[in-house]
């Protein structure tokens, strides 16, 4: 194990630490952005997207991303929309209590976080095979890299923990 003392094992602490604020911060969008689409009422939705990309169709009528962006309104129903937001607000509320319980470094919530990413991964390999979304495959490589940081950073409070009894 790398020396929590070394010039590599701060480097790498410093690491945890900033990824556990990018994913606060990215938990915590995602639950606002959950909420959001929860309290906006659908037909705002749909009218805020027209009114978005009509200028776009009405400089050039096959404007290819002005008319993506209109055909996902056409089939954005309510229970889709509440489906989004209940999914966002989840999803946004187990990273951000993840986030905080490692912060406050609860041992326990170390092996939960792997387990928890270790499932983001799962799901978001699976959706980059079954789809091929790029986005899915970074998201997974990123994870990946928490999980790294997540064991080590659990081995080292273990290590310390054990060293002050």
């Amino acid at each position: 194990m790398i020396n929590p003392a070394s010039r590599l094992g701060i480097w790498l602490h410093w690491l945890f630490e900033a990824s556990l604020i990018l994913k606060g911060l990215f938990a915590a969008a995602e639950s606002l952005g959950g909420l959001g689409l929860l309290l906006t009422p659908n037909r705002s939705i749909i009218s805020f997207v027209t009114w978005l990309t009509r200028h776009d169709l009405t400089q050039q009528p096959t404007a290819d991303m002005a008319l993506w962006v209109q055909h996902l309104t056409d089939i954005f129903p309510i229970q889709v929309q509440h489906f989004y937001a209940f999914y966002l607000l989840a999803h946004g509320a187990v990273k951000f209590t993840m986030v905080i319980m490692l912060a406050r470094r609860i041992l326990w919530a170390y092996p939960g976080a792997m387990i928890l990413l270790g499932g983001f991964v799962i799901y978001q390999a699976t959706e980059f095979i079954t789809h091929g979304s790029y986005t899915f495959l970074a998201l997974s490589f990123l994870d990946t890299i928490m999980i790294v940081l997540v064991y080590r950073e659990w081995n080292v409070l273990k290590m310390l923990r054990g060293a002050a009894h």
